[in-house]
């Protein structure tokens, strides 16, 4: 990209790119600079209704996927995380105006919420603990 081209910024609806319906447009620019490097498309009510459509047609498949399924997913979010760290971190820097430690540092904060919810298949389980008091037995369970 040259110095006087910007990039389109989509929106993400249904696993694709989508342009979005709107006239209204912003400027994503570099804070370091103030350069803008970008431009964005703002979500029409048309658009905002096609991703919750979307995501509800998703939801219903996602609902009734395992709970293997689920964390097989989770885990390779995580590892598409880990491997692209350094883009990720490289792009809050250019969008938020933080530096490289500190960007890779987040990346970092959030790996650790998706290895908790990686972990989600240990804390649904339930649990049962026998003779806590006399004669008295506590179990959870999920439902």
């Amino acid at each position: 990209m040259s110095a006087t081209e910007v990039r389109r910024v989509a929106h993400w609806i249904d696993g694709k790119h989508v342009e979005g319906s709107s006239d209204r447009r912003g400027e994503v620019f570099d804070p370091s600079t103030g350069q803008v490097t970008g431009l964005v498309t703002f979500a029409s009510s048309r658009d905002v209704g096609d991703a919750v459509e979307a995501a509800s047609a998703a939801f219903t498949t996602w609902q009734w996927s395992s709970l293997a399924e689920r964390t097989r997913i989770m885990f390779r979010f995580r590892e598409l995380l880990d491997h692209r760290a350094e883009e990720l971190a490289a792009i809050i820097t250019a969008e938020h105006g933080k530096v490289s430690g500190d960007a890779l540092g987040e990346v970092a904060r959030g790996l650790e919420v998706v290895e908790f919810a990686c972990g989600m298949p240990q804390v649904l389980k339930g649990d049962s603990s026998h003779d806590v008091s006399a004669r008295v037995d506590v179990t959870s369970m999920r439902q």
